[in-house]
């Protein structure tokens, strides 16, 4: 050894034996180490099943197992041991919408049914209540593990133990409580088992969720959602969990089975419907997006990841933070941002429901390994074969089961009223059951989404499929021994194989060789469950799992890995062996589980991983970001002087990390590459990006550098960051940027304030106030305000009766359709006759002209029209004529997200109104001409937000029968894809 070597500090010393340990480490253990050949997963041409009104794969059939009256409105389900299918409806559902007069409905609350085939001819003959609570309202999750029925119906998870085995609950828990989502789409969803023995599920964005667990550890996520239920009025941004961090929106969360331990796995969801997990432990879930927006998601979820709905603090809505030439996807998920996680498949427009994963071999050995999704919208289970890429996952679509042509499926229509009833086929669920078929739950209705329902009756319907002409019988599982314990643990049942665990795991040593076996079983997922189970049983499980760390698949390898984690063994030994793995998964894991370890410890182990991204991996670099989190100014030197050198000089891996972390101390570097012509215009960009995630005054005088140059395409962007930063993280930092004309102040409304001074004013006389109400509700500033103090009741009844005619003839439509709120409308149409607008029989041709003149003050089409309600390029997808008239004729009865009209009045007197789009230290509001009001919060003296749509109802834009049934005939066929 030389002896400059052996002089040299003992960290440097180190440093080289470690790599070398690992260079050997990897030459013996690693050489012979090769990932499986996969065959690639491919459908059979489908047929068209009568009896069911189905298309499925030539090798599979369905046949109806169960309908209603069994059971009502599932939204859920589940299988116990005796392979009976568990399901809660929701015929109560979002009552506060669906009239109950109307609608079938249990005064007594929602029920969860047990469903039966005895006697094995594929259909189920028994049906029987399980329990009927007051405290479910309309609950979206059921999961039934042992002696326990475990339901989600917000704002609690309940667990029913039936403790004698007579289908009756005798005892109730409230598990956890302190969700959002009371009656709500965007609430608490199922719990399901995971391979390792503790519970998982999620919940939606309709927070607050403010939940303590059962070891006094407190979770507080919430975002700017609110809306979509009269109970859901206090979501908030900004909330900080006990663990330090800030959890935002929807969430993913673990718990142990006692409700101590619970821990948040991902956030930033808008709404997945479900969570389910593989036996390796990896995460799978749908999303919906803001209608309209064509961006439903299918995700594969990486611990601890950030999935991008709202901004990082939940404070901001996708579209104040779009930048400049972004998709409307890319930017819905913030998929360019820093610390986002990968969508997945984007699929699309629709309404995504259940999912799970099946790992049998009882369908046939190619469905082995498949994510099975739930779309309503769309009228389909869609299914993946997802294929490891890099650190993450490639997701390929086939549609496996749907009630449509093939060529039709794409185009989602969440309602449909006309006699053909494929499109009623609505998916809700979508369960493994203990024989190995393929159970599909029916809400059937002809819409989803929205909180609303066609379907009076709440009928629905439970398909069964299976292999074409294959029996598959149920297994009887006899829990009282080792081997049945173990066919338990095997079962394709998700929650049925925790019965064989947790008995397994009770053993310990006892059980050991028994389980040992498995890991010779022909079937991976098989494999992987062992090693999860083994993990919890002593030191001769723990030294068979550690064996599998050599296993040459590597999703076995993350198995062990992520097993030993959870064992609380001290893996940082088999952390730094796997930081040269060569499966960037396997290493990806490794940087995951570094997350929140002091950096002393973790190192050596990091610098390894970073050496190996070479770019082009955003799962990996985002892996090794949240690995690197709180650390980004203490180990960038580090990175700097192993990995970095001359900032001209990065490697395209190193320059994506440094991205990802964007530390304070990379601000020189960063703007040196943004204005230097021999990188590209990509990096360039990948540079000033970075420098607008920087929160430091360097960051901004660096920024107005880059704005100040004569770069071509980096000085335009430049100055785009500057403006959009002013109003958020950057308000408190001085800039000097070319000022955008102010649109919200004293001088420009200091008429109308001289003239509400006058109302406010207790001495002046009655003709006064009339006069200057009048001249108010003229203008269109002067409307807002007269909207602000009617709102406070400041205004008296004569005034009130006085300024009426006027305010409805105020310039601005938003005020017009508002003031109904406050004032009295003298001559206000009749409502339209719907039968009428039925009889008719539209032209397109012209309601299109109908639309032009009526509607595209508000509304685009393609280029057409004006961006301030939802685009209706493809309307037609979405709603039929039906729907179509219930929107036009109705717009107040159900507001999407996003376009609730907000009012303000600030400190100053002076007022804004619009559409919100950002609440932190600087508030944003988009008006009714797309300007922007940036409003600090700290000048805010009060806020509304109206409950009315500012849509006009026909009458008010003087459209007649005629008019309507001509403008939704040229709606109806508005369905081409655009953006």
């Amino acid at each position: 050894m030389p002896n400059n070597l052996l002089t040299s500090s003992p960290s440097i010393f180190q440093k080289v034996l470690y790599g070398m340990t690992l260079l050997v480490t990897s030459l013996f253990t690693f050489s012979c180490k090769k990932e499986e050949p996969k065959t690639p997963f491919s459908l059979s041409e489908k047929y068209y099943s009568d009896s069911t009104q189905l298309y499925l794969p030539e090798d599979l059939e369905a046949t109806l197992w169960a309908e209603s009256p069994q059971f009502f409105n599932p939204t859920n389900m589940d299988v116990d041991a005796r392979g009976r299918i568990w399901v809660t409806e929701a015929l109560n559902y979002r009552l506060f919408r669906n009239d109950p007069e109307k609608f079938k409905n249990h005064e007594a609350g929602d029920r969860v049914m047990i469903l039966e085939d005895k006697d094995g001819d594929g259909k189920a003959e028994t049906s029987k209540v399980f329990v009927q609570d007051r405290d479910l309202t309309a609950p979206l999750g059921i999961s039934v593990i042992g002696n326990k029925v475990i339901v989600s119906s917000g704002p609690s998870i309940i667990i029913y133990t039936d403790e004698n085995g007579n289908d009756k609950p005798d005892k109730k828990e409230v598990f956890l409580t302190g969700f959002g989502g009371l009656d709500h789409d965007h609430g608490l969803h199922a719990v399901v088992a995971g391979p390792d023995g503790n519970y998982y599920f999620n919940a939606g964005n309709a927070g607050p969720h403010i939940v303590t667990d059962k070891s006094g550890w407190t979770l507080r996520s919430g975002s700017l959602y609110n809306g979509g239920s009269p109970h859901m009025k206090d979501n908030k941004p900004g909330m900080v969990s006990d663990d330090g961090k800030m959890w935002v929106g929807g969430i993913a969360l673990r718990v142990n089975p006692d409700g101590t331990g619970m821990k948040v796995l991902g956030h930033n969801f808008r709404n997945s419907y479900e969570l389910a997990l593989d036996s390796y432990g990896n995460m799978w879930q749908n999303d919906n997006d803001d209608d309209g927006n064509k961006g439903v998601r299918v995700s594969w979820l990486m611990e601890g990841g950030n999935m991008g709905y709202f901004n990082a603090d939940g404070s901001r809505r996708w579209q104040a933070d779009r930048r400049p030439g972004q998709s409307t996807v890319t930017a819905h998920w913030h998929q360019d941002d820093p610390g986002v996680i990968p969508m997945g498949d984007s699929t699309g427009a629709g309404s995504p429901t259940g999912v799970t994963f099946y790992e049998s071999d009882l369908m046939g050995e190619k469905y082995r390994g498949t994510l099975l999704a739930g779309e309503a919208g769309r009228n389909v289970i869609l299914a993946y074969k997802p294929e490891p890429t890099g650190a993450g996952f490639k997701l390929k679509r086939h549609n496996l089961i749907t009630s449509l042509r093939e060529e039709e499926v794409e185009e989602a229509q969440s309602r449909s009223t006309d006699e053909d009833k494929s499109k009623w086929f609505r998916p809700s669920d979508v369960l493994v059951g203990t024989d190995g078929a393929i159970y599909v739950a029916d809400w059937y209705d002809g819409m989803v989404g929205g909180h609303r329902m066609i379907d009076s009756t709440g009928y629905g319907r439970i398909y069964r499929i299976t292999p074409k002409g294959k029996n598959l019988p149920k297994p009887e599982i006899d829990l009282n021994s080792t081997q049945g314990q173990i066919a338990a643990l095997l079962n394709p049942a998700v929650n049925v194989r925790n019965a064989g665990f947790a008995l397994l795991a009770e053993k310990g040593d006892a059980a050991v060789d028994a389980v040992k076996e498995i890991l010779n079983d022909e079937n991976p997922y098989h494999r992987a469950r062992a090693i999860w189970l083994l993990a919890t049983m002593g030191e001769a499980g723990i030294a068979a799992v550690e064996s599998q760390l050599d296993a040459d698949n590597p999703d076995l390898r993350i198995t062990a890995f992520r097993a030993l984690r959870q064992a609380k063994v001290d893996f940082l030994p088999h952390a730094r062996q796997l930081s040269s793995d060569p499966s960037p998964a396997v290493r990806r894991e490794v940087a995951l589980a570094l997350q929140d370890m002091p950096q002393h410890e973790v190192e050596e182990t990091l610098v390894e991983l970073a050496s190996q991204h070479e770019g082009n991996d955003r799962y990996y670099v985002e892996a090794l970001g949240l690995a690197m989190e709180g650390k980004e100014e203490t180990i960038f030197p580090v990175l700097q002087q192993e990995l970095g050198g001359d900032a001209l000089n990065w490697k395209p891996g190193y320059a994506d990390l440094i991205w990802r972390l964007h530390p304070n101390q990379a601000i020189e570097s960063l703007k040196e590459r943004a204005l230097s012509p021999e990188l590209s215009a990509a990096q360039r960009q990948q540079s000033v990006a970075a420098l607008g995630f920087i929160h430091e005054q360097e960051a901004v005088n660096a920024m107005q550098e880059l704005a100040a140059s004569d770069m071509m395409g980096v000085k335009d962007r430049a100055l785009w960051w500057l403006r959009y930063r002013r109003n958020n993280e950057w308000n408190a930092f001085a800039m000097e940027i070319p000022e955008l004309e102010a649109n919200l102040s004293p001088e420009i409304q200091e008429e109308m304030l001289a003239l509400k001074a006058i109302l406010e004013n207790t001495t002046t006389s009655k003709a006064e106030k009339i006069k200057a109400g009048k001249a108010m509700a003229g203008d269109r500033i002067g409307g807002i305000m007269l909207l602000a103090l009617a709102e406070k009741k400041a205004l008296s009844e004569d005034l009130i009766t006085e300024i009426s005619p006027d305010i409805f003839q105020n310039p601005e439509q938003a005020t017009r359709v508002l003031a109904g709120d406050y004032f009295t409308h003298a001559s206000k149409p009749d409502a339209l006759s719907v039968s009428e607008i039925t009889a008719l029989e539209g032209d397109p041709a012209k309601g299109k002209l109908v639309y032009q003149g009526k509607c595209t003050t508000c509304h685009r089409i393609g280029e057409e029209g004006r961006n301030i309600g939802p685009d209706l390029s493809m309307i037609g997808a979405k709603l039929d004529q039906e729907g179509l008239l219930d929107a036009i004729i109705h717009p107040s009865a159900g507001v999407a997200f996003g376009y609730e009209m907000w009012l303000i009045t600030l400190k100053n007197g002076t007022v804004a109104a619009g559409f919100l789009q950002a609440d932190g230290p600087i508030v944003v509001l988009e008006g009714m001409q797309n300007e922007a009001y940036n409003i600090p919060s700290e000048d805010i003296a009060s806020r509304k937000r109206f409950a009315r749509s500012i849509m006009p109802e026909p009458g008010e834009l003087d459209m007649n029968e005629s008019d309507v049934a001509h403008l939704t005939a040229y709606l109806e066929g508005l369905n081409s894809k655009g953006d």
